[in-house]
């Protein structure tokens, strides 16, 4: 059963509460009760100041701490920084191994870092984590502080307690030779005058001014909270996107992690003549405008089906130029860059029986995305394996060092006349240097007597002109950021432009009693009292009105 403080005034108080939710007056004795009264919350009672407190009570304690707070974003700072050091893994343009990267850019420091796991530093668990206990520190301390607050304002009573009036930081006392009721409505119409929400209980009165304000800092915490959420969604598959995508001439390619393709139907550059450049920059090959005639699809059908051809809808058309980018439902593609070097963009080659002498095919071979299998006369190639630029590991195991077709290489099974019935394995490179450089026909060996895979002419190779660049960007949760920075704006202007400003008064006999808090500006405030008095007849000093404390 929870153990209640019952003050003098009849309302009942949760244990802790330092001043009594109702009335105000200092519900704990201390050696010198002359001293201000601190105000802070209006005394109530939080559960991060409970005794004898469990595991769950704890842990809220220890995130409603601001100085662990504090502790919690410097920290945060402090490893963002270290991201910085070194570029991180998703600004890589090319498809580096980081593994080597780093070693090989950076010496040893590199290699440490990419092994303490900073080449992606904003990705990793434990910075995700910092940034989770922050968004839990600021959601308690807000809780802990703004629930009790809310409570005690929704509860004020207007005649207060004698001991709560004669406490605080700007107080005044009289003798009052008129009518008090009165005196009290002409104190409150001056009061009014000045922005003051008057509330009176015959010769008492509470006025009230720009209570909104004491609402500030935690409106700026709840656009804190969303800008951390927003920036963890940025881990939610979909919602965060900065890549790098190269499309050579009318070559289509997909996304990543999307159901979009980008069509290359043209890529053009044009380049100063010198006349046009400054003498300084003369016999320099420097772009005019490069620009991409791209045609945005979207997958309806058979999308991520390795053995079907994907249906594409056509959805935008954008001649992409720098800073002209295609825009589609939050995805972005920019102009980057563009390579002028031709690029293999597909083959025709023919098999031929070497026992028979009969030649089958052509058949259809891009370098990207070409069919699984390819039925030729009586022979059936199934495509094993696709490299792009083939090379062999550290492991020895083949692998491929980027995406583009620069050593491209085909691992077929062959089935057929003459051949085990499981099939033979054929490896294939359509460029002849690749050809000599990783010795095709001795890799060959078991069938490359009965077998051959070859292009008869130039006029079954297809060439690229030019490929261009493409960053392509989605970021579905910045317009949560904003919403975030917009809050946290709103909450810092009303924290910072207007202050809580409270008067109370109450008249006992002929006594006059008044006292004034307010949250900052106590200068401001002591001005309020002074002239609102001397509206009524009585002059006074505003510092006089200072009753000691804090009055910054």
């Amino acid at each position: 059963m929870v153990e209640n403080t019952k003050c003098e005034c009849g309302h009942q108080n949760a244990v802790g509460t330092v001043l009594c939710e109702s009335c105000g007056k200092p519900l704990e004795k201390h050696e010198n009760d002359k001293l201000p009264l601190e105000m802070r919350y209006d005394g109530v009672a939080r559960r991060s100041q409970k005794s004898n407190q469990k595991i769950i009570d704890r842990i809220w304690s220890f995130f409603s701490s601001v100085k662990i707070a504090i502790y919690l974003i410097v920290l945060t700072f402090l490893t963002a920084m270290l991201g910085t050091i070194y570029p991180q893994e998703n600004t890589f343009v090319n498809n580096f191994d980081p593994a080597v990267y780093y070693e090989q850019t950076y010496g040893l420091p590199g290699k440490i870092y990419y092994m303490l796991g900073l080449s992606h530093t904003y990705e990793t668990w434990w910075f995700i984590g910092l940034l989770v206990m922050i968004g839990t520190s600021l959601v308690i301390c807000s809780l802990d502080r703004v629930l009790p607050l809310y409570r005690a304002l929704n509860k004020q009573q207007i005649r207060k307690h004698l001991e709560f009036i004669l406490r605080q930081k700007t107080v005044y006392k009289h003798t009052i030779d008129k009518d008090a009721e009165q005196w009290v409505e002409q104190f409150g119409a001056q009061l009014k005058r000045k922005g003051y929400r008057i509330h009176r209980d015959g010769t008492a009165l509470l006025a009230e001014k720009n209570r909104f304000s004491r609402w500030g800092p935690y409106i700026n915490h709840i656009g804190l909270i969303l800008f951390l959420l927003a920036i963890l969604a940025r881990s939610i598959p979909g919602f965060q996107m900065d890549t790098y995508l190269s499309v050579a001439d009318g070559e289509t390619v997909q996304v990543a992690n999307t159901n979009y393709y980008v069509k290359n139907e043209k890529f053009t550059v044009e380049f100063y003549k010198d006349e046009e450049l400054p003498p300084e920059l003369q016999g320099k090959v420097r772009p005019k405008l490069f620009q991409t005639k791209a045609v945005l699809y979207e997958c309806v059908s058979n999308c991520g089906d390795p053995l079907q051809q994907p249906e594409l809808v056509e959805v935008k058309q954008h001649d992409i130029v720098v800073n002209e980018p295609l825009v589609y439902k939050g995805l972005k593609l920019y102009q980057f860059d563009f390579d002028l070097t031709p690029r293999l963009n597909a083959v025709h080659p023919v098999l031929v029986d070497k026992q028979t002498g009969q030649t089958y095919g052509p058949f259809d071979l891009p370098m990207k995305d070409s069919a699984l299998q390819h039925k030729l006369g009586p022979f059936t190639l199934d495509l094993y394996a696709n490299y792009m630029e083939f090379a062999i590991g550290d492991d020895g195991e083949p692998t491929t060092l980027s995406r583009d077709p620069v050593a491209p290489a085909f691992i077929f099974t062959i089935k057929g006349p003459g051949l085990a019935e499981s099939g033979e394995p054929y490896m294939y490179f359509p460029m002849q240097k690749d050809k000599v450089k990783f010795a095709q026909d001795q890799i060959n060996a078991k069938i490359v007597d009965r077998i051959e895979i070859k292009v008869d002419g130039m006029e079954n190779v297809d060439f690229s002109e030019a490929s261009t660049h493409l960053n392509v960007r989605m970021d579905r949760a910045l317009p949560y950021v904003w919403v975030g920075a917009a809050f946290s704006m709103i909450g810092l202007l009303m924290g910072s432009y207007w202050q809580h400003r409270r008067i109370w008064l109450r008249i006992d006999g002929e006594e006059l009693s008044l006292g004034a808090h307010t949250n900052k500006n106590w200068y401001g405030m002591r001005a309020d009292v002074a002239g609102a008095l001397k509206k009524v007849g009585i002059a006074v000093d505003p510092k006089s009105l200072d009753n000691g404390g804090n009055n910054a």
